[in-house]
């Protein structure tokens, strides 16, 4: 539900408009209509000010541990350094390139023992099955390649290693003194939009009487008229007050209970509706809350939503302030996943162990019709379809009649009738309700009525020819549009499907590695399921995200006229 917004006007002396902005940020309920982007080189400066408060912190989180994955990488080249050299132990770097040492390295079984006789061969190291020795003086005709000589002794290498792990250290000190300072970079940026909000709206001011006066105009909730009102009797100011009107364009504020307020982000995403708008949240969060749970489809999923919901309760920013949903979506995934039979990838129908009552109730199997099978889930998946289209015209006709009157909706009114009850005496004729012969003539009758809305008066006034025209063109839009509409809705039950079958395909997989040797073949087992549900778990939450999604913004709000264009409610507040 949209809240009613009072409009007001305020005249002022141009020397109390800081006094004026600043009550008015106390009050923290009026949204005065202000630009949303830089029109000057102070709020331009502003703006700067806080991408580069941001950069900032992008800097601290990200570019630092770059830099410290970099001295790690550093370390460990060392590290394999010390091991090569560490067989050759310290010597004089110098005094062997004088000599021109030589040196090298054989497995233990190919070092021939006349080798020390023939050449000034000194052995250095016998380890891993290999031997290291080093020759002084001639070595042309030696029958083993020769090794580069280390560039740095052990001691020199465990030096640099022992420097490089001071300079880690002090740099982890360093970067967590650096993000001990995010939070008041984070508290700097909103103290910036609070100062560009309160620098925007008061450039916002209109000049007056040769700019010693300055006028102002806000919104605020009209439940909020009597505080406001007493607050401006104390001001040095005149002011006038009047109910706010779809032509003033007033901020949106929406006001639901508890269970709708959820979904209010997800309107958001869409774009908020305008004053004389409806709000989409209701049928959004009935249909949302629906559509994600047939998509998952999973009782054993729905629980794991509600634990990771409650688990994040009380977590600041991203999902944390949308733990409240997420147990939502849990709930009705458990609900809807029991009659969809599903538990884990388990096929809860398929199972001996479930009574026969809970099966009946269990929406599984397949229908006949046409002379042909068709998934009992699917044909749901369509039926829901259908009625959320049916719904999404009966609120275009409702609201089409509010903002235009009765004779200017006609054309709509033609639409929704013929497709609403057609859709209606079709289902009655098929359930029975009705017999064949009446069915016949109530669908004449409502294709008759349609007609004249449709062809005839879809635009009250204008030349018959040309609503004649306008008629075609739409029944062609209409006609191809609905079915594809009506096809969209499918995607619920192949999710669903497809979230099941690779559920079932991780257990499979677990069963065939478990065995019989409880000793270990059981920790392969427990593996597969746990990683393969959570990966089942993750992409089903984002198909089952994005999908019902669409459909609600694409199918529901196209046909119901929804345009979202409304601009959130903002108000100046501290």
């Amino acid at each position: 539900m949209i809240t009613s917004m009072t409009k007001y006007s305020f005249i002022l002396l141009s020397g109390d408009k800081d006094e004026f902005l600043d009550r008015l940020q106390e009050l923290g309920v009026v949204d005065i209509s202000r630009s949303q982007k830089p029109v000057d080189d102070v709020s331009g400066r502003i703006v700067a000010d806080i991408d580069a408060t941001r950069d900032l912190i992008k800097c601290i989180s990200a570019g630092s541990d770059a830099h410290l994955v970099e001295l790690q990488g550093d370390r460990l080249s060392l590290v394999r350094k010390l091991e090569q050299v560490s067989v050759w132990g310290d010597y004089d770097r110098e005094k062997l390139a004088a000599l021109g040492a030589k040196f090298y390295r054989v497995p233990k079984k190919q070092f021939a023992p006349r080798w020390e006789q023939q050449y000034a061969l000194q052995k250095v190291a016998e380890q891993d099955g290999s031997i290291w020795f080093v020759i002084v003086g001639d070595s042309t005709d030696f029958p083993v390649k020769e090794l580069p000589a280390p560039d740095k002794t052990e001691a020199e290498v465990r030096y640099d290693l022992e420097r490089l792990d001071a300079k880690i250290s002090s740099y982890r000190s360093g970067l967590e003194k650096r993000r001990s300072e995010i939070p008041a970079l984070e508290a700097k940026i909103h103290s910036l939009y609070a100062d560009l909000t309160l620098y925007l709206a008061g450039i916002t001011g209109k000049s007056a009487a040769e700019n010693s006066l300055l006028v102002f105009e806000g919104f605020a909730p009209s439940e909020d008229d009597a505080r406001l009102k007493a607050a401006f009797d104390q001001m040095d100011i005149y002011w006038e007050a009047e109910p706010a009107k779809a032509a003033d364009n007033p901020p949106i504020k929406l006001k639901n209970n508890w269970f709708v307020r959820q979904f209010e982000p997800l309107t958001a995403m869409y774009g908020m509706p305008v004053y004389d708008e409806f709000d989409p949240t209701v049928f959004l969060s009935i249909f949302f809350l629906l559509f994600f749970s047939i998509c998952m489809g999973d009782m054993g999923y729905g629980l794991l939503l509600i634990l990771i919901g409650l688990a994040l309760r009380g977590k600041s920013g991203g999902l944390g302030k949308m733990w409240s949903l997420i147990v939502t979506l849990g709930v009705g995934t458990v609900v809807v996943g029991f009659f969809m039979g599903g538990l884990f990838g388990v096929s809860l129908p398929d199972q001996s162990w479930v009574p026969e009552w809970m099966k009946k109730c269990m929406i599984t199997g397949d229908i006949q019709f046409g002379g042909n099978s068709y998934s009992k889930q699917m044909a749901l998946s369509l039926v829901i379809g259908v009625v959320h289209i049916c719904l999404a015209m009966i609120t275009k006709a409702v609201w089409a009649v509010k903002r235009a009157g009765f004779r200017h909706s006609l054309g709509t009114l033609g639409w929704t009738l013929l497709i609403v009850g057609g859709v209606i005496g079709i289902t009655f004729g098929a359930a029975g309700i009705l017999p064949e012969t009446v069915m016949k003539f109530v669908l004449i009758g409502i294709a008759a009525v349609s007609a004249l809305g449709i062809f005839v008066f879809n635009r009250w006034g204008r030349n018959p020819l040309l609503n004649i025209g306008s008629g075609l063109w739409d029944t062609y839009s209409m006609a191809s549009g609905l079915m594809s509409d009506v096809l969209s809705y499918v995607r619920l039950y192949a999710l669903g499907l497809s979230g099941s079958m690779l559920g079932q395909t991780f257990n499979l997989l677990a069963e065939m590695v478990k065995g019989s040797d409880p000793t270990w073949q059981w920790i392969p087992f427990v593996l597969i399921l746990i990683v393969g549900h959570a990966l089942n778990l993750a992409m089903s939450c984002l198909g089952a995200f994005v999908h019902p999604l669409r459909l609600n913004f694409v199918e529901f709000f196209k046909n119901s006229g929804y345009e979202g264009m409304g601009a959130a409610y903002n108000p100046i507040r501290k």
